[in-house]
C-alpha cells in the first residue's frame, strides 16, 4: 500500500514539474515573436500551449534516455520491496530539487535548464541512495553534458550566420514592409520551436513517471511507453506553458537583445531545426540553451550587433550551477525523506515531507513573484531603466527592474 502511494505522490509532482517546465521554458519558443510585436502576449502562450501538446505525442526517444540513461537501474534489486522504494524516493527527491530550481530561477526571470535541474536532481538523488556508481555516468556525458557545451555555441553560430544573410539579402528593401513579412514568417518558425519544445521536453516527464513506474513493479524498463503518460504529460506541459512565464519571455525578449524580426526570424529556425534533430536521435538537449544561443547568435550580427553581456554573464552563470545546485538539493532533501521515513516507520512519510517542502517553498516563491508581476502588459516594457529627475528609476514600477537577473543571482537572500 505505501507504494501505491508514494508511486501516486510521486506521478502528481511529477506533472507539477512538466507544468513549471511549461511555464518556464514557454519562453525558448515565443519570446522573440513577443518583443518583435509579431504575436500578442496571450495569443503567442495559447499557440505554444496547443503546439506543445501536440509535440509531446511525436516522439519517445528522449523519454527513454531519461527513464534508463541517468540513474542505473541495476543498482537496485526491484524484486525487494525496500530497494524499490529507494528508487522511487530517488525519483520522488530528484523531482525536489528539480522543482525548487525551476521556481526559483522562474522568480528572478533566468532562463536556466529545466532539463537540467530535473537531471541534475536525479543524479543527486541516486548518489545519495546508493553512491556514485548509482549514475550512468557514459549516458550523461554523451547525452546531456557533451550537447550541452556544444549547442549554444552551434545554435549561435547558425543564427548569426542566418541573420547576417537575411539583412545581407534584404539591404535594399524598405524596413518597415520587410519587418512585417519577417513578422508573419515569426509566427511559423516561433510555432516550430514550441512543436520541437513539446518533442523534447514533454518526454522528460514522461521519462521519470516511466521511471518510478518501472520502480513500483507496474512494468519493466523494456515496456512500451503507455499513452496515459504520454497524454498526462502533454497535457500538464501545455497547461503549464498557457499559463506565461512573462518573468522568463521577458528577459530573452527585451533583457538580452534589442531583437528585431529578422534576427527573431533567424534565431527561431535555428532552434527549431537543432531541438528536433536532437530529439530524433534521443539527445536530452536543453531548449533554454539553444534557444538563448540562438538569440545571442543574432543580437551579434544583428543591426546594432550589440548583446548585453551582463545579463548573458548571469544566464551562462545560472547554465553552469543548474546541474550541480539542483543535485545537491536533491541529495539533502533524499536524506530528509530517509529520516522522515525511518521516524515515521513508513517511506510514505518521506513523500509526505518532500511534498510539504515543495508546496511551502514553491508558495514562498509565487507569492514572492506577486510583489513585482510580470504580466502581458508590461512584458514588453523598455529594459533599460528610465531616467528622471531624481535619476534612473529602479523602484517596483520601473519596467528594467520588473525582472533584472541582477537582483536575483546577488540577492539571493534578500
Amino acid at each position: 500500500m505505501s507504494i501505491t502511494i508514494l508511486l501516486i505522490l510521486i506521478i502528481a509532482v511529477a506533472l507539477f514539474f512538466d507544468f513549471t517546465n511549461g511555464f518556464h521554458d514557454t519562453a525558448n519558443a515565443m519570446a522573440t515573436s513577443i518583443a518583435t510585436g509579431a504575436l500578442k502576449p496571450k495569443t503567442a502562450v495559447a499557440l505554444a500551449g496547443v503546439l506543445n501538446l501536440i509535440g509531446a505525442f511525436l516522439s519517445v526517444a528522449v523519454a527513454k534516455t531519461v527513464a534508463s540513461g541517468i540513474v542505473k537501474l541495476d543498482g537496485f534489486d526491484l524484486t525487494d520491496t525496500i530497494e524499490s522504494e529507494k528508487l522511487l524516493l530517488v525519483v520522488f527527491a530528484g523531482l525536489t530539487g528539480a522543482i525548487m530550481w525551476n521556481l526559483f530561477t522562474w522568480l528572478y526571470g533566468i532562463p536556466s535548464s529545466s532539463s537540467h535541474a530535473l537531471f541534475g536532481g536525479l543524479i543527486g538523488a541516486a548518489i545519495a541512495a546508493i553512491g556514485w556508481g548509482g549514475v550512468v555516468w557514459e549516458g550523461v556525458l554523451d547525452k546531456i553534458i557533451l550537447p550541452a557545451v556544444f549547442a549554444p555555441f552551434v545554435a549561435g553560430i547558425i543564427a548569426a550566420v542566418a541573420t547576417w544573410l537575411v539583412y545581407r539579402l534584404t539591404a535594399n528593401a524598405e524596413h518597415e514592409h520587410r519587418d512585417t513579412y519577417f513578422r508573419w514568417g515569426q509566427v511559423g518558425t516561433a510555432s516550430l520551436v514550441a512543436l520541437a519544445h513539446g518533442t523534447s521536453d514533454a518526454q522528460k516527464t514522461m521519462g521519470v513517471i516511466f521511471l518510478a513506474m518501472v520502480a513500483a513493479g507496474q512494468f519493466d524498463a523494456d515496456h512500451t511507453m503507455p499513452f496515459w503518460i504520454q497524454a498526462a504529460c502533454a497535457l500538464a506541459i501545455a497547461i503549464g506553458t498557457y499559463s506565461g512565464g512573462f518573468r522568463v519571455i521577458r528577459t530573452l525578449g527585451k533583457g538580452l537583445v534589442e531583437i528585431h524580426p529578422p534576427q527573431g526570424l533567424a534565431a527561431e529556425t535555428s532552434s527549431a531545426a537543432i531541438i528536433l534533430t536532437s530529439s530524433h536521435l534521443g539527445m536530452a538537449l536543453s531548449t533554454t540553451h539553444v534557444a538563448t544561443g540562438s538569440i545571442m547568435g543574432s543580437g551579434l550580427t544583428g543591426p546594432k550587433g550589440e548583446v548585453r553581456w551582463g545579463v548573458a554573464g548571469r544566464m551562462a552563470l545560472a547554465w553552469i550551477t543548474t546541474l550541480p545546485i539542483a543535485a545537491a538539493i536533491s541529495f539533502v532533501t533524499w536524506w530528509v525523506a530517509k529520516w522522515a521515513s525511518t521516524i515515521g516507520g513508513d517511506l510514505v512519510w518521506g513523500g509526505i515531507l518532500l511534498t510539504v517542502i515543495l508546496a511551502i517553498g514553491g508558495g514562498y516563491m509565487f507569492y514572492r513573484a506577486q510583489l513585482q508581476p510580470v504580466h502581458r502588459d508590461n512584458v514588453n516594457d523598455d529594459w533599460d531603466p528610465i531616467d528622471g529627475p531624481e535619476g534612473p528609476e529602479t523602484g517596483p514600477t520601473g519596467p528594467a527592474h520588473i525582472v533584472d537577473t541582477t537582483h536575483g543571482l546577488n540577492h539571493m537572500g534578500k
